[in-house]
C-alpha cells in the first residue's frame, strides 16, 4: 500500500475499470483482438499505436483509476473473484479453518462502515496521547519503537533482510525513510509542479491534523514546521538512483558504530522495545542519513516531533478511519497526485486491505478454487524453455570472456523458479482479528506483520518464503534468493491463455519469465552471485564491456519525452529496460525452438512472428493520467508502457524482419544506435 512494502518487480502497480470491467473478446487460436489495432499507423513507425491504439481510443480511464490497461484488468478479474471469497468468509461459508474466519472478519469489518463512524478517531486516542505525553527528545527511541509495531514509516526503517553477503543470514537493516512525499526529490525539485504539490501537501497535512483535534491556527504552523523537518531528512536522502547501487547501500556496521553516528538516538532502548536487545550489528543503507537525524533529533524543537509524530501516525491509519478521514486522504493523494476522480468502490479497497494484512491465507482459498494444476505445469515447461535459450546466450556471446560466461552459466543453472503459491503456507495463528473497529484489526494485522519479520533476525534463511500473495499480477527476481517468482494472478490472459497459439502465448508470458530471468543479470542483478551474494564475478574487461552497453539503453531511455520537456530518466529505469530488450530477445529464440517440426500458421492475417511481439504489445496496453505519468517518471524504476514496447523493440533486428521494417523506419535502429547485451 501506499503509506502501510527491494526486489526487481515486473510491474510496480497501482491495481487498477474500462468503461466495460472485462477484457475483450479474444478471437479463437489468436489471443489477440485486432479491433485494438490501429492499422492507420505503420508497425514500422510506432509499433505501440500500431497494436493498442484502437484499444487506447475507444478506452476511457475508469474516474477511480489513474491507469489503467491489460495489468488493471486482469487484476480486477482476480479481485472479483477475490470478492466472491471474501463475502462467503465474512457470512462464515468459506470453511471451518481459523484463517478463514480471519479472512471473513477482517474484511467485514472493513465493510462495516457504521461502526467505522462511530469509533472515530477514539481506537488511536491512546496513541495520540501516547505522542503528547512525550517529554523529551531522549524519550524518542521508545515512540518511535512503538510506532514502527504499526508500520508507521517515522524517521528511519527498521527490518529484517538476508545479508547481502552472507545470504544464509538474516540480519537487521536500517534505511532511509521517514518523510511523506512519494520520492525525496519532490523536496528538492524547484519547477512549478513540484513547488505546487509542496504548498499542498502542507495543506493536507494541517487538514489531517485539524481532523485530528488540534486548532486550525496550531494546525497550520505544525503543517510548516513538519515540512521543514521532513526537507531536512529528504535532503540528507538517497535518490531513486543512488538506491540502485547494492554496494552503496551495504554498509554493515557494529552497534557502536551506529550509535556514533547518532549520538543523540539511543539505540539500546530502541532495541529494547523492539525485542532485539541482543543485535550487535546492521546493515547500515544511508549513514549519511542517520547521521542527519542524530542532527534534527538536536535541533528540531519537542513539540515539532509531536507534531510530526501525529501526523505521520493518522497518515497511516487515514484509510481506515472515518469518511472524513479518508475523503481527505483520497482528495490528496488519489486525486491531486495521481488524477484519479473517485474513490474505488469500498469492497475494491476492502479486498485490497485483506490482501496486504492477510495475503497468504485468502490466496490459499483464492488458489484452491481458481488455479488449476495444469497451469503451473504449463509455466514451468515455459520457464525450461526460456533458461535453455538464455544459456545458449550465454555460451554464444561474443562480448563475454570464458571466466565470466562460466560463472554466468552456474548462476543460471542455480536459479529457483517458484509458480502459483508458496509450498509452505504463513502462519497466522499469532494474529487476532475480532469483529470491530476496523482501524484496531489493521493496527493489529501491521504489528503481527513487524513482528514476524523480526523475528527471523539471527537465524537462518526460509527459502521458501514468497514477497507476493498469490493473486497478484506481477512477478519478480529476488536477486540475494537468485530466484524468480510468478503467482498464480499473472498465469492468465492477457499473459497466458491456453486456447491462444505459442506464438502469442511466448510473447506474452514467455517474455515475462525472461524479464525476470534477466533481472538476474542486469546491472543489479549481475552484481549477485548464484547464491545470492554480493560478490564480483566478472573480469574487469567483461565488466566495462556489460557497462559499456548497458549505457547505450540508459541513454536510449533518456532520450524518450513523456511530456512538455520532461524525460525519461534512463538512469532510474535501467535494470527494466535490461530486462524487457533481454526478456524479448530470449523468449523470440525459445519461441522459435519451440516451434521446431511444426507448421507455420496465418492467423488473423499475422504471421507467428508478428503474433509474438504483438503478444509482446497486448501486455502494456495502457493509458495514464498525466498526474501519474509524472509521478511515475519521478519515482518508479519501470518505464511508461509505450516506451516498454517501442523501446526494446527498436533494438531488436527480428522485430524489423518480422513486418518488414526500412532501415529508415523510426522502430529501427542503425547498428551503431542499437542497444544489445543480452
Amino acid at each position: 500500500m501506499r503509506r502501510f512494502a527491494a526486489f526487481f518487480t515486473l510491474l510496480l502497480a497501482s491495481c487498477a475499470t474500462q468503461t466495460a470491467t472485462s477484457p475483450p473478446p479474444q478471437p479463437a487460436g489468436s489471443g489477440f483482438d485486432v479491433a485494438n489495432l490501429d492499422r492507420s499507423v505503420s508497425a514500422c513507425h510506432d509499433f505501440f499505436r500500431f497494436a493498442n491504439g484502437g484499444w487506447v481510443q475507444r478506452t476511457q480511464i475508469p474516474p477511480a483509476y489513474s491507469r489503467w490497461g491489460s495489468f488493471h484488468i486482469l487484476n480486477q478479474n482476480n479481485k472479483d473473484k477475490m470478492r466472491t471469497i471474501l463475502e462467503a468468509a465474512a457470512r462464515g461459508e468459506a470453511g471451518d479453518s481459523t484463517e478463514a474466519r480471519k479472512v471473513g472478519d477482517f474484511y467485514a469489518t472493513c465493510m462495516d462502515e457504521a461502526t467505522i463512524e462511530r469509533a472515530g478517531i477514539r481506537p488511536l486516542e491512546s496513541d495520540l496521547a501516547r505522542i503528547d505525553l512525550l517529554r523529551s527528545t531522549a524519550e524518542l527511541p521508545m515512540l518511535i519503537a512503538h510506532l514502527h509495531t504499526y508500520r508507521v514509516p517515522v524517521a528511519f526503517a527498521f527490518t529484517a533482510t538476508q545479508d547481502a553477503r552472507d545470504t544464509e543470514r538474516v540480519v537487521a537493516s536500517i534505511s532511509q525513510s521517514g518523510i511523506g512525499l512519494p520520492d525525496r526529490d519532490y523536496y528538492t525539485n524547484d519547477d512549478a509542479r513540484s513547488v505546487e504539490i509542496r504548498e499542498r501537501y502542507v495543506q493536507h497535512i494541517a487538514r489531517m491534523l485539524e481532523l485530528s483535534g488540534y486548532p486550525a491556527g496550531r494546525a497550520s504552523g505544525a503543517a510548516q514546521a513538519i515540512m521543514a523537518l521532513e526537507t531536512k531528512l529528504a535532503m540528507a536522502s538517497m535518490t531513486n538512483v543512488e538506491l540502485r547501487d547494492p554496494v552503496a547501500t551495504y554498509n554493515k556496521l557494529t552497534r557502536a558504530e551506529i550509535e556514533a553516528l547518532a549520538p543523540s538516538f539511543t539505540w539500546s532502548t530502541y532495541l529494547v522495545a523492539t525485542d532485539l536487545a541482543s543485535i550487535d550489528s546492521a546493515i547500515i543503507g544511508q549513514p549519511r542519513f542517520l547521521e542527519e537525524l542524530g542532527r534534527q533529533i538536536d535541533a528540531t524543537p519537542l513539540q515539532t516531533w509531536k507534531d510530526y509524530f501525529r501526523w505521520h501516525l493518522v497518515n497511516s491509519a487515514a484509510e481506515t478511519l472515518p469518511s472524513r478521514f479518508e475523503q481527505a486522504d483520497f482528495d490528496f493523494w488519489d486525486r491531486f497526485l495521481e488524477g484519479k476522480k473517485e474513490m474505488l468502490p469500498r469492497w475494491k479497497r476492502c479486498a485490497a486491505a485483506t490482501d496486504v494484512a492477510l495475503g497468504e491465507a485468502l490466496g490459499r482459498l483464492w488458489t484452491e478454487r481458481y488455479f488449476p494444476e495444469s497451469a503451473k505445469a504449463e509455466a514451468m515447461e515455459m520457464v525450461r524453455n526460456l533458461m535453455s535459450a538464455l544459456r545458449e546466450d550465454i555460451n554464444t556471446l561474443k562480448w563475454m570472456g570464458p571466466t565470466t560466461r562460466q560463472q554466468a552459466i552456474v548462476k543460471l543453472q542455480a536459479f529457483v523458479t517458484k509458480i502459483g503459491y508458496p509450498d509452505k503456507w504463513r502462519d497466522y495463528s499469532p494474529l487476532t482479528v475480532v469483529r470491530g473497529p476496523f482501524v484496531a484489526n489493521t493496527l493489529a494485522a501491521n504489528r503481527f506483520e513487524f513482528y514476524r519479520d523480526l523475528a527471523r533476525i539471527g537465524k537462518p534463511v526460509d527459502r521458501t518464503e514468497w514477497l507476493m500473495t498469490p493473486p497478484t499480477v506481477n512477478a519478480y527476481n529476488n536477486p540475494t534468493m537468485n530466484e524468480i517468482v510468478f503467482p498464480a494472478g499473472i498465469l492468465q490472459p492477457p499473459f497466458y491463455d491456453p486456447n491462444a497459439d505459442d506464438a502469442y502465448n511466448y510473447g506474452g508470458m514467455g517474455a515475462v519469465i525472461g524479464h525476470e530471468l534477466i533481472h538476474g543479470f542486469d546491472d543489479q542483478g549481475r552484481q549477485y552471485d548464484a547464491r545470492g551474494n554480493l560478490a564480483d564475478w566478472w573480469s574487469a574487461e567483461d565488466k566495462a564491456g556489460f557497462l559499456e552497453r548497458a549505457r547505450c539503453v540508459s541513454e536510449q531511455f533518456s532520450s524518450f519525452e513523456v511530456a512538455d520537456g520532461l524525460r525519461m530518466s534512463g538512469d532510474l529505469v535501467l535494470g527494466e529496460s535490461i530486462a524487457d530488450l533481454g526478456g524479448l530477445d530470449i523468449a523470440f529464440a525459445a519461441y522459435l525452438k519451440s516451434q521446431e517440426g511444426k507448421p507455420r500458421r496465418i492467423i488473423d492475417g499475422f504471421t507467428p512472428e508478428q503474433r509474438f511481439f504483438l503478444g509482446w504489445a497486448q501486455v502494456w496496453a495502457e493509458k495514464a493520467t498525466p498526474e501519474f505519468e509524472r509521478l511515475q517518471v519521478t519515482t518508479d524504476p519501470h518505464p511508461l508502457a509505450r516506451f516498454r514496447v517501442n523501446g526494446p523493440l527498436s533494438n531488436l533486428p527480428a522485430f524489423a524482419e518480422a513486418f518488414s521494417c526500412r532501415a529508415t523506419d523510426p522502430m529501427v535502429r542503425s547498428d551503431q544506435t542499437r542497444c544489445d547485451i543480452w
